[in-house]
């Protein structure tokens, strides 16, 4: 565990704070200049980078020495009456991995050796009398295995005389007792010199024990969530799988859910495509849950319970995924060999679950969704999903020539936008209900249905609906509106109105920077850059302005709390989407064709950027942009270097207060450019640099 075979870190906290976006390029890229805006640890051994003074009690000595590695710590408890020594470590910011620490030995002063107690947890908040979270919390369920061995929550060494080495893997040194549960995510660690009464006659809360120096060893990967699929520190209810084991992976959380989610990658693996040379890591789990699926065409959602966790929606985001895979990896072999399970999965599941009198979804029953939703029946967030997911298909589909099931695709997925239209728009709000139906949480508009509803296009859609609304081109405009008036919070935008709280407590007031991520996407997309970069700002400023830093919590509950408090995974996945937000629309690229052969340039800064650049990794080799804001007269320069053997278009305002809007390539060549919607193109090939101002 000690030495992994790759070096990554995640680069989205900088890119948020100072708007710079200089993301990184593939593995061959010399270009490193963008590492200086990654905030993660130099080393994939990482220290101590403080004592927390206020903390630490009882007999110590030197306790600096644990952070310096200047002497000896010692710590000593003489019997009963006196205090427990304790101390409390910061290692700087959120991590995840195996503790080791180097013991110099120890001396009885009872029966058993001396113990230590250790206690993890990302946060000062939930630094209390049990780890915020340790795996065996979620262990010992169905079956029994893997069982839950720390039910104290915390983790126990014995400390022999000798001087050795510690290191923190998952299991018991005496049958079932002196345990310890093996990686954890955290920031904070308190060590005791201490031991669990049910671990007599191996250890004792007395005696003296010496520690030379020692270091938390993580590895820094994508989200902190990129890693080797392990028996021993993966999600212990039911999720080890023999065809995962020994395979890269985007795990949900650090530490927490350590499983693969198939929906959590919807964000996770574009973080990952744009940042990280491993795109394995992705693919291993796509083709893993394509392998498991139904006869009746479901995929499960993640290995969890066997693979047989019932969520509705997350097969329709291994339809999007999968696109997303082949647009920036260029992988087509992938899509070829699962295209029979992509046809299953919309011909076969969902038309079997599709009210053949609406033409909208309706919910397995008994099947929950990515927040486990009390909304059984038509959401809207369903049928809006699946119309994404119908597209992005269509779009699969034409890559490999299979032209009858891309028209039919299209069709279903026009059919679909036009009943969802009819049936969820709630014209007195101006936004899509969360369901049409009767009774508690029907009057609820949710932030999922009608962020994806405007990114699926449906709002753009023609419609003979009786909605209320004649001008289809208000729908995302009122619907947005209405989110940011009905649902903001300081901390972002919550995933319900007020009228979700009959839906379950405190859901007005909840942010899922996961759910977010497609409402400021779609804010871009319909010419709100300035509420989405506000948006931006309030979600992910606030979690890195809180404890722990730097990384991205789960969820966000009231007040900007933790939302489950220490069960939240502070370190998750699913919750970084502003990096590919900044490098979608602030930067402005995206693919157009699998593995960026074609791209487009598109930059939707808010008022108040005034620059942006940013290395793309492509297949093909980098895609650099740059550009600049002008402070005289408020337009852009934009420069743009695509690799040999691509094409695309750069785009840009046909108005930017200048009656001349021109492009040139490195030889001075002068582009000619097409008016289109407001705006300019100029269609270039790669392999030269070209200069739009």
């Amino acid at each position: 565990m000690r030495d992994f075979s790759r070096s990554r870190s995640w680069l989205y906290g900088a890119a948020l704070c100072q708007f710079v976006l200089d993301l990184g390029a593939n593995a061959q890229d010399n270009d490193t200049s963008w590492h200086q805006y990654v905030r993660a640890p130099p080393s994939n051994i990482v220290k101590p980078k403080a004592i927390l003074n206020g903390y630490t009690s009882g007999e110590i000595t030197n306790p600096e020495g644990l952070v310096t590695g200047s002497g000896v710590t010692t710590l000593s408890r003489v019997g009963n009456g006196t205090g427990i020594p304790t101390v409390v470590l910061d290692f700087g910011q959120n991590i995840v991995g195996l503790l080791e620490i180097d013991f110099a030995g120890s001396t009885n002063s009872s029966d058993g050796f001396p113990g230590v107690r250790l206690y993890f947890s990302e946060t000062l908040e939930f630094l209390t009398s049990r780890s915020d979270f340790t795996r065996s919390d979620n262990a010992g369920q169905g079956d029994g295995n893997p069982p839950k061995i720390v039910p104290s929550g915390t983790d126990q060494v014995v400390v022999r005389n000798e001087p050795f080495v510690w290191l923190d893997q998952w299991g018991c040194e005496f049958g079932s007792q002196v345990c310890s549960d093996g990686l954890h995510g955290f920031r904070y660690l308190k060590i005791e010199l201490d031991a669990l009464a049910e671990d007599a006659p191996y250890t004792s809360p007395y005696g003296e024990i010496v520690i030379n120096s020692w270091w938390y060893d993580g590895a820094y990967t994508t989200e902190m969530c990129t890693d080797v699929f392990r028996d021993n520190d993966t999600e212990p209810r039911g999720a080890s799988s023999p065809s995962l084991l020994g395979k890269w992976v985007i795990l949900d959380g650090a530490k927490r859910d350590r499983d693969p989610y198939m929906g959590d990658l919807a964000v996770a693996a574009l973080t990952s495509y744009l940042s990280h040379d491993i795109h394995e890591a992705t693919r291993n789990v796509m083709e893993d849950l394509a392998q498991h699926q139904r006869d009746d065409g479901w995929i499960p959602p993640a290995s969890i319970n066997n693979y047989a966790l019932p969520l509705f929606d997350y097969p329709l985001w291994w339809v999007v995924c999968s696109w997303d895979h082949v647009l920036y990896t260029g992988n087509l072999s992938y899509i070829e060999s699962y295209y029979p399970t992509l046809v299953k999965v919309l011909d076969t599941y969902y038309t079997d679950h599709t009210d053949p009198v609406t033409s909208l979804l309706v919910r397995q029953s008994g099947y929950g969704d990515y927040a486990f939703l009390p909304r059984d029946g038509s959401a809207t967030y369903y049928s809006a999903l699946y119309v994404l997911a119908l597209t992005r298909a269509a779009d699969l589909a034409s890559f490999l020539s299979q032209s009858g099931d891309a028209v039919r695709w299209r069709d279903r997925a026009a059919n679909v936008s036009a009943a969802v239209l009819t049936n969820q728009w709630d014209a007195e709000a101006g936004a899509f209900y969360d369901r049409k139906c009767s009774g508690s949480g029907c009057s609820a508009h949710a932030q999922d249905g009608n962020s994806i509803a405007i990114l699926a296009g449906i709002t753009s859609a023609p419609t003979n609906s009786s909605s209320g609304s004649n001008d289809s081109s208000n729908y995302a405009e009122l619907a947005l509106a209405y989110l940011e008036n009905a649902t903001a919070q300081p901390y972002g935008h919550a995933f319900y109105d007020v009228a979700g709280e009959e839906l379950g407590e405190g859901f007005s007031e909840r942010v899922y920077a996961f759910v977010s991520y497609f409402e400021m996407a779609a804010r871009f997309e319909s010419g709100l850059a300035d509420s989405a970069i506000a948006q931006i700002r309030a979600t992910y400023g606030h979690m890195a302005a809180s404890d722990p830093g730097v990384t991205m919590w789960e969820g966000i509950g009231a007040n900007g709390s933790k939302y489950e408090g220490a069960f939240t995974s502070l370190a998750h996945g699913w919750s970084t989407g502003v990096t590919p937000l900044l490098t979608t629309y602030v930067l402005g690229v995206r693919p157009l064709k699998p593995g960026f052969k074609e791209w487009t340039i598109r930059p939707l800064p808010s008022v108040d950027l005034t620059w942006a650049k940013g290395v793309v990794p492509t297949p093909y080799g980098p895609l650099s942009v740059q550009w600049e804001r002008s402070q005289t007269d408020g337009h852009i320069v934009v420069n743009v270097v695509p690799p040999p053997g691509t094409n695309g278009r750069i785009v840009v305002p046909g108005s930017q207060r200048r009656n001349i809007l021109s492009a040139q390539d490195d030889d001075g060549n002068l582009l000619e450019g097409q008016v289109v919607d407001g705006t300019v193109v100029f269609s270039v090939e790669g392999g030269r640099r070209y200069v739009v101002k």
